[in-house]
């Protein structure tokens, strides 16, 4: 167990219950792994202008979302770096839910709360009202399935139902997740007792599909295989939209939001570092942190985030150099000990959920 912004998260789970970092992964992978991501937060907005709300302080376009769909997206300094990247939920004609990380919750609500006063809409912190259980992996549904009274079947991915689950009526069901895998995320009540049956029994059904509880390290070499970011690391203050190859998500053509004319500036003048996913050609694993030099030994970038990858059995990472650097095939040296460790800029994301037949 470790402290992780104010909450104690368990890194792995014990060897003796065939788990650890790497069965996890595997198992999120080949079969489902469950995560209690209750340190997740969740901020809501409804009122007659909750979308406009939304769409001020979220670079994505709203607008698009039915009601039941969710959207990723990221709300933005005015420079255009980052606040947080969060998942917008329409969950009903003038209802958004925001699920932001951890370490920015406080954050995130006072600037969610401070640049909307402007509009109709209530804007609600409801992080503590919830835990949330995310189910993860290609048996996820059938698993799930087994609990709940809702059709999963009918649930595309990146959309969202209520149902009941274990017995917990109108409980939010969400085809989402931070693994790269199928799976859910659902949302119960909080408190203690019943947060406690809903995962032994999510657990219990899952023994026949080799389901296996998951902690952080799993969660972040998943991630990673499937290059979604993570604050702090891939996205912060200092890093904007375009250098974290975040475009697809940002949709400069809807009205304008924060963070607006600082990127259509930054556009015209071109990038200076880019993110790019690196797989070492060399003995070594390139840690969060570690510089990127060239090969004549120059210091041209850093890591963001590195392991070895379990699934994809090789040394992975992710790192921001100059575009001159970035193409893919290149050769740059990751400073290990004090020793460059030739790595080579490769596609991404390193692992892509096979498609259904």
């Amino acid at each position: 167990m470790v402290d992780f912004n104010g909450w104690d998260m368990p890194v792995e789970y014990p060897a003796s219950i065939g788990c650890g970092i790497i069965a996890e992964h595997i198992a999120v992978r080949t079969a489902v792994g469950i995560f209690d991501v209750s340190h997740m937060g969740d901020i809501r907005l409804a009122g007659r202008e909750a979308l406009a709300a939304v769409q001020h302080i979220s670079m994505n376009d709203a607008s698009r979302l039915a009601i039941g769909q969710a959207q990723y997206s990221a709300l933005l300094y005015p420079q255009g770096t980052f606040v947080d990247d969060v998942i917008v939920h329409r969950l009903g004609e003038e209802e958004y839910l925001l699920v932001i990380n951890a370490g920015t919750r406080e954050k995130d609500f006072n600037w969610v709360r401070d640049n909307t006063r402007q509009f109709n809409c209530k804007v609600e912190n409801l992080s503590d009202d919830f835990t949330q259980i995310a189910i993860q992996g290609p048996k996820g549904v059938s698993l799930l399935q087994k609990l709940t009274d809702a059709d999963l079947s009918s649930v595309k991915f990146y959309w969202l139902t209520l149902g009941s689950v274990c017995g917990l009526k109108n409980t939010l069901i969400a085809r989402t997740g931070y693994t790269g895998e199928d799976g859910f995320e659902i949302y119960i009540p909080a408190d203690e007792k019943t947060s406690a049956t809903v995962w032994n029994k999510v657990l219990e059904a899952g023994k026949e599909f080799g389901a296996v509880p998951c902690g952080l390290g799993a969660r972040n070499t998943l991630r990673l295989e499937s290059k979604l970011p993570l604050y702090g690391h891939e996205i912060s203050d200092t890093i904007n939209v375009w250098e974290a190859g975040l475009d697809r998500f940002c949709k400069m053509e809807k009205p304008d939001f924060i963070g607006r004319s600082a990127l259509e500036k930054a556009k015209t003048q071109g990038l200076k570092r880019t993110l790019v996913g690196l797989e070492m050609i060399e003995r070594g694993i390139a840690r969060d942190g570690y510089k990127v030099w060239d090969e004549a030994n120059k210091e041209i970038g850093y890591v963001t985030s590195g392991s070895y990858a379990p699934f994809l059995k090789k040394n992975i990472a992710l790192a921001y150099v100059p575009p001159e650097h970035a193409a893919v095939g290149s050769t740059v040296q990751v400073e290990i000990r004090a020793q460059g460790v030739k790595a080579q800029v490769v596609p991404t994301p390193f692992y892509k959920r096979p498609k259904k037949t």
